[in-house]
């Protein structure tokens, strides 16, 4: 998986007043780029997962995911909010950035904790997340997701 995220994959000045509403317009976007079969689905396993626990890192950031048989290949989707919303966070700050994991229900013990793993050390990275903040070109966001997540 050389490009992890392409510009097709990104969605800026996403003007949404919740966590639900960024989680379905993302379940609707891994169903039209083909990285699932059913955004119903994808919904779901979002949902099921934020009933877990947060998936609100810090600084406003959010790292969703979902593991279901309806996703067909993994993938990363990444969507820059015009305004932050509430979500569950460790910090208790409003996410505004969510950076979402779709792992096929297969590869849930390996894809998954990998991406999950580098996903959370670029988000530590200060400098990152200043750059994620502000580039708003989603191929440049791509080309810098891409990039640290090879590294």
């Amino acid at each position: 998986m050389d490009k992890f995220i392409d510009e097709s994959q990104v969605v800026v000045g996403l003007d949404v007043d919740s966590r639900e509403d960024v989680l379905h317009i993302l379940s609707d976007l891994a169903e039209k780029l083909g990285f699932a079969d059913s955004s119903e689905d994808v919904f779901q396993a979002f949902f099921d997962r934020e009933k877990e626990g947060p998936t609100g890192m810090q600084y406003g950031f959010a790292v969703p995911h979902a593991k279901c048989s309806a996703i067909i290949r993994p993938g990363i989707l990444l969507a820059k909010l015009t305004h932050p919303v509430e979500w569950p966070s460790f910090d208790n700050v409003p996410v505004d950035i969510a950076l979402a994991l779709l792992v096929p229900s297969s590869q849930a013990g390996t894809t998954h904790l990998k991406l999950l793993s580098k996903t959370a050390v670029m988000l530590m990275d200060k400098d990152i997340r200043q750059a994620l903040r502000e580039k708003n070109s989603p191929k440049d966001l791509s080309d810098l997701i891409s990039r640290k997540l090879n590294a």
